[in-house]
């Protein structure tokens, strides 16, 4: 294990630290050997680490590894190892393809934390059980620095509503409230948009630290939660450590300089986030 405050590269030219998992494609995508339904869908997923179509492709810029999703198909790259207690850095910058379902809608994509379980446990069927720091263009669908419930995961916010039956908002003054699980609100949004034109690397930071994390957005806080858990049966487990996954969302979108490093604590400048 690295010790705290030392950075550690996850990316590098042959993918070594990661795995992939692709959903159901769309019925224009062909995949061998895959059942289809008398309709013509897919009745099964493509499953682990299969990608043919180089979904998940690493090509190199001035020297450095740059990660493509081309977003063809739903799913995710993730980690082989599990995380917990880290901070996680990394830069991200919108491509141009879109694939169906989303031809007319903003590009997105997002990153998975604590993901535990098998995937395609979510709506989607992309997906494990975790939590998400959504990346999305700036739209009414929302901004990057949000949260999402992905399967049943649980988590507490201060968030408010800005009028009756409205989309939740990250706002420190409000009380908290909790979402996802069984029956909560599935999505809060960022307290503000601070993603710069698409094109431009963006930062992105994930600090998580027993059931507590931040989404950091260029430098500046949008979003803070605890408790992180979910519900299994009558009970309510805490969901604080699993791997980090980076969606494919049928919209390409690149990242690079992706690293982790351990933390001992809340680190100091964000401990009023959690008053």
């Amino acid at each position: 294990m690295a010790a705290a405050g030392q950075w550690q590269p996850l990316l590098d030219n042959h993918l070594s630290q990661w795995r992939t998992y692709l959903g159901y494609p769309d019925t224009n995508t062909t995949v061998a050997g895959l059942a289809r339904d008398d309709s013509g869908e897919y009745a099964e997923p493509v499953g682990y680490d299969r990608d043919e179509w180089n979904v998940f492709s690493v090509s190199s810029d001035s020297g450095e590894p740059v990660l493509r999703i081309s977003g063809e198909i739903y799913g995710g790259i993730f980690t082989r190892q599990d995380f917990s207690n880290y901070h996680l850095r990394l830069q991200f910058k919108w491509g141009e393809q879109k694939w169906p379902p989303r031809q007319q809608l903003p590009l997105d994509t997002g990153i998975l934390y604590h993901g535990t379980g098998e995937h395609g446990v979510d709506y989607w069927r992309s997906w494990p059980l975790s939590q998400e720091f959504q990346i999305i263009e700036k739209s009414e669908e929302g901004l990057t620095g949000d949260w999402w419930k992905i399967a049943h995961s649980q988590i507490d916010i201060r968030c408010v509503q800005t009028e009756e039956d409205g989309p939740y908002q990250f706002d420190m003054a409000a009380s908290v409230k909790t979402f996802g699980g069984n029956d909560g609100p599935i999505t809060c949004g960022a307290s503000h948009n601070n993603e710069k034109p698409s094109g431009q690397w963006n930062t992105l930071e994930l600090i998580t630290y027993g059931d507590k994390s931040l989404h950091i957005v260029n430098g500046e806080v949008v979003m803070a939660l605890s408790q992180s858990a979910f519900p299994e049966g009558d009970t309510v487990k805490p969901l604080t450590q699993g791997q980090i996954v980076l969606q494919s969302e049928a919209g390409e979108v690149y990242f690079r300089r992706i690293e982790w490093r351990p933390v001992a604590e809340i680190p100091d400048q964000f401990t009023a986030f959690f008053k």
